[in-house]
C-alpha cells in the first residue's frame, strides 16, 4: 500500500475531502455575491417582503401569519432597551458628569407634577441644559409607573414615529408594525412616564400625541421657537432659564480643575452677562481655560517615545503663555469659542468637525472615524470633542452643541463641506450593503446616514458619481426592516432625485415602486396608484419583467383596496367616453326564439354607476371584454342567421330534407323557366322561410319523414305521393308555388305584399306554435313529400324571395 495515498480503511479517512482552512489573505479572485437580505414584515392586513433587488413586494397577510396580542417587555428587557438606546461612552480618560447646579427646585416640581400624572412642558434655550435636567428627573421617576420610565428623542421625529417608537419599546413586537387604528389598543394599556428630549412640534399634533396615550405622564422638552400646546391640551408649562453668576464660576472652576484666579473670576463676570448664564458657554470656558494651561505647561515634560529616549531634539516648540504674551481670551473668543477651541484639539478632532459640519450637525460614529478620516486613532476624537463641550448628546448619538455649526463655518469649516459629503456617502453606502451590518445598526445611524444623502442631493457642483444612488438603494431597504419608515421614505424620495439627475432609468423604477408599496400600507391610495404606475411604465420601456409583474401585483391590490374589481367587465356609463375602442355589441332588442336545446349568451344592461366606466379598466381586462362580447355577438347572429338567409346563399340549406329523397337526385342545378302562372317546383336543398325545428317550412306542420321512395320532386305536376308504415298518404297543395327564377313579365294582378309576412317569425318577436310535439311526429310517421310543404307558401311572395336559379349552386 502506498504510504504517500493511504486508503480509506487503513488509515482511517473517509471519502469526504477535508474542508480547507480559511485563507489568511485576501482572496483577490471573483466571489459569489451574497444573497440579498429580504425581510418580512405585518402592517395592518398586509404581509410586506422587502426585497432590496427588484422592489418589495405586498400581498394580504394569510391568517396564520397575523401576529397575535404583543407582549409587554419586563423590566430587565427595558433596562437592557434603555442602556442600548445611550449614546456610546467616547474612548479616552474617563469623564465625570457635572453636577446639577441651581436646579434643585426644578427637579422637585417637575417630579411632583409627573406623580400626579400631569403632562409638563420643559422650554429652554439651547445649551441650558435641559437634557442633563430630564437625566436626573428620569432616574427620580424609576418607580411612579407599572411600565416604568421611557426614554424618546424628538429630534426629525413625527408624532406618529414616537407613537410607533413607544409601542417597539414597551411591547416585544419584531417585524409588525400596527397600522394607526390597530395601535390604539396597545398604547392606551401603556402606563409609563415618557420622556421626550428635543420635541421639534406642538399644537394639534402634540394634542394627537397625548390622547393616543391616555395612561402615560409626558415630560418634553423643546426651545422657544417650536410652537407651544394648544390652549385645551392640559400640559403644564416650566421655563429654564440660565444661571447666576455664582453658578456660572462654579461650573468655571469644575470644568478647569482649579480656582480662578481674580482676573479670570472677572473675565468669568463678563462672560456671564454676555452668555445670559448658559451653562453651555461656561462649560466651553472652562475648555479654554484648561486648554491655556497645558498650553503654559513645560514643553519639554513628555517626550515621544516617554523614558526610552534619553535625547530627544526639539521639533516644532510650542510657545508658552505667559500674562504678557497669552493674555485671556477676548469676550468676543469667550462668547463663540468653537473656532478657537477646534484649532487647539488634533487634526483628527478637527477633521471630525469638518465632517459634521458637512453633515448639518450629525456626528458620525466613532467607528466610522478611522475609515472617513483616515487615521486609525480617529475614535479618539470624539472624546477631544465632548470634554470640549463641541458636541453634546442627542438619543443615541452625538451632535454639534447649540452655536457650534454656525460658529465653524463662518471660520471656514465649511468649505469643504460637498467634497466631504461626497466622502461620508461612499463610506455610508459600502458601510450599509455589508452583510454583517443588521438593519437595526443602519437604523440607529439613520440621521447621520439621511444627512449625507441629503448633502449629495442634488449634487452641488454638477458632478454625480452614482454614490448618492447606491447610498439611498443600500440603505432605504434596511430602513424598512428595521421598521423606521419615515426614514424609508426620506431615502427613497432622495435617491428618486438623485436617480433622476443621473439618469439611471432603472434606479428610478425601483424608488417610485418602493414609493408606490409605502403608500399602500399607509392607506394612501391615490399615492401609491400614481408611484406605481410609474414604475410599470419605466419597467415595461426597460423589459424587466419581473420587476413589472411585482408591480402589477401592488397595483391590483391597490384597486383591490380602492373597490375596483379588475377581473370583471365594468358597465358602460351612458355618456362617458371610452379611452380605448370597443368592439361594438350587437342590438339585442329584438332577439328571435330559438329552440329549447340551444344556449344563447344573454347580455344585460348593468345600470349605470357613478365613478365607474371603460376609464379604470386595464387594458388587459378592455380587450378580453370586448373578445368576449364580440364572440357572444358571433354566436348570436350565427343562431339567429334566418333573417337574411335569402341575401346570403350560404344559408339556403333546408333545415327539414326529406330522408325519403334519392341519393341520385341532383341537389343543385338550374331550373327550367316557366310561364307565368304556372307553378314550378324550386331545387332541391332550398327553402323558403325557416321554421322551427319538427315543423314544416312556413306551415309550421309536425314533421313526418317518410322511410319510402318518393316521386320525382322535379315532375311537372308540382306533386308527389308517398306511403309510409301507418298507410298514410299525402298530396301536395293544387294552389301553385312561386317560382325560383324572376318572371319574365310580372304577373297580372299582384296584390300588394304586407309589410310583414304573417308566416315569417321575424317580424314578431314570438315564433309560431307548432301543430304537433316531436314525439308525435316521431310516433304517427305520417308520410310527405316537399311539394307539399312548397305548396303552402303563397304564390305572391316578396321581391326578394325570388332569386336567379344559379344561386342554388352555391
Amino acid at each position: 500500500m502506498d504510504p504517500i495515498s493511504p486508503g480509506p480503511e487503513e488509515y482511517g479517512h473517509t471519502g469526504a475531502r477535508r474542508p480547507p482552512r480559511d485563507p489568511l489573505t485576501a482572496d483577490f479572485g471573483p466571489s459569489t455575491p451574497a444573497p440579498a437580505r429580504t425581510a418580512h414584515l405585518v402592517t395592518g392586513d398586509l404581509l410586506l417582503t422587502v426585497n432590496p433587488v427588484d422592489g418589495s413586494e405586498i400581498e394580504p397577510c394569510p391568517p396564520a401569519r397575523r401576529p397575535g396580542s404583543p407582549r409587554k417587555r419586563g423590566a430587565a428587557e427595558r433596562a437592557e432597551a434603555e442602556r442600548a438606546a445611550r449614546p456610546p461612552v467616547p474612548p479616552g480618560p474617563a469623564q465625570h458628569p457635572l453636577p446639577l447646579l441651581e436646579r434643585q427646585e426644578v427637579r422637585e416640581r417637575l417630579v411632583r407634577l409627573l406623580a400626579r400624572g400631569r403632562t409638563v412642558r420643559l422650554t429652554g434655550p439651547g445649551g441650558s441644559g435641559r437634557t442633563a435636567l430630564l437625566d436626573l428627573v428620569a432616574e427620580d421617576c424609576a418607580d411612579l409607573a407599572p411600565d416604568g420610565v421611557v426614554r424618546l428623542c424628538g429630534i426629525h421625529r413625527t408624532a406618529e414615529d414616537l407613537l410607533h417608537d413607544l409601542f417597539h419599546t414597551v411591547y416585544d413586537a419584531p417585524g409588525h408594525r400596527p397600522e394607526r387604528l390597530e395601535l390604539r389598543a396597545p398604547l392606551a394599556e401603556i402606563g409609563a412616564v415618557v420622556v421626550v428630549d428635543d420635541i421639534e412640534f406642538g399644537g394639534a399634533e402634540l394634542d394627537e400625541l397625548l390622547e393616543a396615550t391616555p395612561e402615560c405622564a409626558f415630560l418634553v422638552s423643546a426651545t422657544p421657537d417650536v410652537p407651544a400646546p394648544t390652549a385645551e391640551a392640559d400640559v403644564e408649562e416650566v421655563f429654564l432659564g440660565g444661571l447666576d453668576r455664582s453658578g456660572g464660576v462654579d461650573i468655571l472652576e469644575r470644568t478647569a480643575g482649579r480656582v480662578l484666579t481674580e482676573e479670570e473670576a472677572n473675565w468669568a463676570g463678563d462672560l456671564w452677562f454676555e452668555s445670559e448664564g448658559l451653562p453651555l458657554r461656561f462649560v466651553q470656558a472652562g475648555a479654554l481655560l484648561r486648554q491655556r494651561d497645558q498650553l503654559r505647561a513645560e514643553s519639554g515634560a513628555v517626550d515621544e517615545y516617554g523614558v526610552f529616549e534619553d535625547v530627544r531634539p526639539v521639533v516644532n516648540p510650542v510657545q508658552e503663555f505667559t500674562d504678557d504674551s497669552g493674555p485671556l481670551p477676548s469676550l468676543g473668543e469667550a462668547a463663540a469659542p468653537a473656532p478657537l477651541l477646534a484649532s487647539r484639539l488634533s487634526a483628527s478632532a478637527r477633521a471630525t468637525l469638518r465632517f459634521a459640519v458637512a453633515l448639518g450637525g450629525e456626528v458620525p460614529h466613532q467607528a466610522h472615524l478611522p475609515a472617513m478620516v483616515g487615521d486609525t486613532h480617529a475614535d479618539a476624537a470624539l472624546g477631544e470633542l465632548v470634554s470640549c463641550g463641541l458636541v453634546s448628546p442627542a438619543g443615541s448619538r452625538y451632535r454639534l452643541a447649540a452655536g457650534v455649526r454656525t460658529q465653524l463655518e463662518a471660520a471656514g469649516y465649511g468649505d469643504d463641506a460637498p467634497e466631504r459629503a461626497r466622502t461620508a456617502a461612499q463610506h455610508y453606502a459600502w458601510w450599509a450593503g455589508h452583510p454583517s451590518v443588521t438593519p437595526e445598526r443602519v437604523s440607529a445611524e439613520a440621521d447621520a446616514v439621511l444627512a449625507a444623502l441629503a448633502a449629495v442631493v442634488p449634487p452641488v457642483d454638477g458632478s454625480d458619481d452614482g454614490g448618492a444612488v447606491q447610498l439611498a438603494r443600500t440603505a432605504a431597504p434596511a430602513f424598512a426592516a428595521a421598521l423606521r419608515w419615515s426614514a424609508w421614505e426620506r431615502a427613497l424620495r432622495s435617491g428618486a432625485q438623485a436617480a433622476l439627475h443621473s439618469g439611471e432609468v432603472p434606479e428610478q423604477a425601483y424608488f417610485h415602486h418602493e414609493l408606490g408599496i409605502l403608500a399602500l400600507c399607509g392607506g394612501r391610495l391615490d399615492r401609491a396608484r400614481a408611484e406605481l404606475e410609474a414604475s410599470i411604465g419605466l419597467r415595461g420601456a426597460l423589459a424587466d419583467k419581473r420587476g413589472a409583474v411585482a408591480g402589477r401585483r401592488a397595483l391590483a391590490l391597490v384597486a383591490d383596496r380602492a373597490g375596483e374589481l379588475p377581473g370583471l367587465p365594468v358597465p358602460v356609463v351612458v355618456g362617458e367616453p371610452a379611452t380605448e375602442p370597443v368592439p361594438a355589441l350587437p342590438s339585442m332588442l329584438s332577439v328571435p326564439a330559438v329552440p329549447d336545446t340551444l344556449v344563447t349568451p344573454r347580455i344585460v344592461a348593468a345600470p349605470a354607476a357613478k365613478g365607474l366606466g371603460l376609464r379604470r379598466l386595464a387594458r388587459r381586462n378592455l380587450v378580453a371584454a370586448g373578445s368576449g362580447a364580440l364572440l357572444a355577438a358571433v354566436v348570436t347572429l350565427g343562431m339567429t342567421s334566418h333573417d337574411s338567409d335569402d341575401k346570403n346563399p350560404a344559408g339556403r340549406a333546408d333545415l327539414n330534407p326529406s330522408t325519403s329523397q334519392d341519393a341520385d337526385d341532383p341537389a343543385t342545378g338550374p331550373v327550367p323557366a316557366q310561364a307565368p302562372g304556372t307553378a314550378s317546383q324550386p331545387a332541391t336543398g332550398h327553402r323558403r322561410t325557416p321554421a322551427p325545428a319538427g315543423t314544416y317550412a312556413e306551415t309550421g306542420a309536425p314533421v313526418r319523414p317518410s322511410t319510402s321512395p318518393t316521386a320525382d320532386p322535379t315532375g311537372p305536376t308540382g306533386s308527389g305521393t308517398g306511403s309510409g308504415p301507418g298507410g298514410g298518404s299525402g298530396s301536395g297543395s293544387t294552389s301553385p308555388a312561386p317560382t325560383k327564377t324572376k318572371p319574365t313579365s310580372p304577373p297580372p294582378t299582384k296584390p300588394t305584399p304586407p309589410t310583414t309576412p304573417p308566416s315569417s317569425p321575424t317580424g314578431s318577436t314570438t315564433p309560431p306554435t307548432p301543430t304537433g310535439s316531436p314525439s308525435d311526429s316521431a310516433s304517427d310517421m305520417t308520410p310527405f313529400t316537399k311539394a307539399a310543404s312548397e305548396a303552402a307558401a303563397p304564390a305572391d311572395s316578396e321581391p326578394a324571395d325570388s332569386a336567379p336559379a344559379g344561386q342554388g349552386q352555391m
